[in-house]
């Protein structure tokens, strides 16, 4: 889940690749997968589809373990917003969704309305509060 990277998880990354214009998206769904490489694409097993995904610099260190790197990847499943408009996410979001335009290297982004699908309340057009979208 978003919620659950921390900081120090993603403090080697140095770029992110979107393999699809996220102008478009509402938000993407991010997770930390175990990778066998700092930068090259990763493989896709998942329902649905890859973003993108987050390139390390040459100091991130790999597991002990299992010789694999931490690094975000960001995807969408076939029934997200931007597949069924009105499906099961019409009006709310995954729990490890995040809105692609609060994302960079190193920041590991965050929910604002747009991507939990609602207007700004009236409270916050009153006060002229606006968070990005």
């Amino acid at each position: 889940m978003s919620s659950l990277i921390t900081e120090d998880e993603i403090s080697h990354e140095t770029e992110l690749v979107w393999l699809e214009d996220i102008g478009p998206l509402d938000y993407v769904r991010q997770s930390l997968d175990r990778l066998p490489t700092r930068k090259s694409r990763p493989a896709y097993h998942r329902d649905g589809r890859m973003v993108g995904y987050a390139l390390l610099g040459p100091t991130a260190k790999a597991s002990r373990a299992s010789g694999t790197f931490r690094r975000r990847v960001f995807w969408l499943l076939p029934h997200d917003r931007d597949s069924q408009p009105v499906g099961l996410y019409a009006k709310s979001a995954p729990a490890e969704a995040v809105d692609p335009r609060t994302l960079e290297p190193r920041v590991k982004g965050y929910k604002t309305e747009r991507s939990e699908g609602g207007p700004p309340s009236s409270a916050m057009r009153q006060l002229g509060i606006t968070l990005p979208l």
